[in-house]
């Protein structure tokens, strides 16, 4: 799908305000409500844009501890990389997870209720079918840069 400058600008705006309404986007283009929003409906059926979501701070809900680890696997093969993927998946604890090349496997953030919580949830991947080899825990003392939101044309080039 071939994308022009109203196209991409839309894009930067509605990854910076989903909740932008349809005659603020049409103006901030420079187009009409109709013709903006064929866009918007046409970038939604392209897949380009997946969705829209509110970003919520779980730390002012409940306290949260960051930590990052470095996994290993034992073995390198399919059967061990899905197996280990579906335990990622299934653990509701793991916010952030990358499969790398190098020395390590696999970084992952979890976030538990405490260092504690987090060494228990360790422990029982020790013990179960994990296969695990070796690991690095990564306390987080501070975050020092976040994702923030949006996108800009910058990035296709």
């Amino acid at each position: 799908m071939k994308l022009d400058r109203y196209d991409l600008k839309i894009l930067e705006i509605l990854s910076r305000d989903g909740r932008i309404t349809k005659s603020k986007l049409a103006e901030a283009i420079n187009l009409s409500v109709s013709p903006c929003w064929e866009r918007v409906r046409r970038l939604e059926k392209a897949g380009i844009i997946e969705g829209y979501s509110a970003r919520i701070n779980a730390g002012a809900l409940v306290k949260r501890t960051p930590v990052w680890v470095q996994i290993e696997l034992k073995q390198h093969n399919a059967e061990s990389f899905a197996r280990f993927e579906a335990l990622v998946h299934a653990t509701p604890e793991v916010t952030e997870c990358v499969a790398v090349g190098g020395g390590v496997d696999y970084l992952i953030k979890f976030e538990t209720d405490s260092i504690d919580a987090y060494q228990r949830l360790m422990d029982a991947w020790l013990t179960g079918e994990a296969g695990i080899e070796r690991y690095f825990t990564y306390i987080v003392t501070k975050t020092v840069k976040r994702p923030a939101p949006g996108f800009s044309p910058d990035e296709l080039a």
